[in-house]
């Protein structure tokens, strides 16, 4: 048991930062393309500041800033989700 443990823990801490990215990310980059660096007009989420993506997912989620479909997105997202994206997305790099 000890051993599958070290392997998973081993291998997670080699997979690619958009492997390790947290489940209410994964959504994100069927839009904003991989690794979050934007796709097709859709802005980039990478290495963008954590502080402001989180105001954009709230603001979106508040129906306070026009987006497509953002605004029921977001609206999917508790707090921790949002927070946990945000900080994912900031992470990466352009």
């Amino acid at each position: 048991m000890r051993f599958v443990a070290a392997l998973l823990a081993a291998f997670a801490m080699s997979a690619p930062a958009a492997a390790q990215a947290p489940l209410a990310a994964e959504g994100c980059y069927g839009c904003h393309g991989p690794g979050g660096t934007g796709a097709g007009g859709i802005p980039a989420l990478a290495g963008r500041d954590a502080a402001e993506l989180r105001a954009a997912m709230i603001a979106f989620r508040a129906n306070e800033r026009p987006g497509t479909i953002m605004g029921r997105v977001a609206r999917g997202y508790t707090e921790a989700e949002i927070a946990a994206v945000a900080d994912h997305f900031a992470r990466l790099p352009r």
